[in-house]
């Protein structure tokens, strides 16, 4: 008998483990742990209110009063142009790793903060920007890298990437650049179909360290 134990334990050992089940999460790829470092998309119940984007840092602010950034502001109609084009990223980037996908919907929206910062981009641009040039701006967000989005996010945020910061300096740029006709001619999205993915969806919170 002890040696029949042994080869059933011994063989139990041998068998694959199953699938990994995804890590919990919230809205759009928040981990759900304590406080993490996300992105808030709060979107009011009536038409005509602006649709808030703020930053909350989490464990890493320095302190309470520095706790939460408000990035922008943006207009229902303009946010109405830009929500199924970013949703439909996101979410495809998330499916990706098995990773439950989301919705927008009235309320708080929780947003992974790298995608956050993507997002921030966006709005950015189109938060002044004549509302015919807006499905532009999207079609060449779309084709701009993750790392290239981060970067502008960076850029912005430094100086211009608060509420009252729009209309100057990388604020007004990201409107010059991702708005112009030919610049969307440069950035179409079919001219990297046939490359490998440059990014790698575990660089976002969830599939990260942090």
């Amino acid at each position: 008998m002890p040696r029949a134990d042994a080869a059933r334990k011994s063989t139990a050992k041998a068998q694959p483990s199953g699938p990994k089940k995804p890590k919990p999460t919230l809205g759009f790829g928040v981990p759900a742990t304590s406080d993490p470092h996300h992105f808030k998309v709060i979107i009011p119940r009536s038409n005509t209110g602006k649709v808030q984007i703020s930053e909350y840092l989490g464990m890493e602010a320095a302190s309470d009063e520095v706790s939460v950034i408000d990035r922008v502001l943006l207009q229902r109609a303009r946010w109405t142009v830009i929500r199924a084009e970013v949703q439909r990223a996101f979410n495809a980037r998330l499916k990706a790793h098995g990773i439950r996908t989301s919705a927008w919907k009235v309320g708080e929206n929780p947003v992974d903060r790298l995608l956050g910062k993507e997002l921030c981009v966006l709005a950015w641009a189109v938060e002044e920007m004549a509302m015919e040039k807006i499905p532009v701006a999207v079609r060449n967000w779309l084709a701009l890298r993750p790392e290239e989005r981060w970067w502008l996010f960076g850029m912005t945020a430094m100086t211009t990437g608060r509420f009252n910061d729009g209309g100057k300096g990388w604020r007004l740029a990201l409107r010059h650049a991702l708005g112009d006709v030919a610049q969307s001619d440069l950035l179409q999205p079919c001219a990297r179909r046939g490359k490998a993915p440059l990014v790698d969806l575990p660089q976002l919170d969830l599939f990260g360290n942090n």
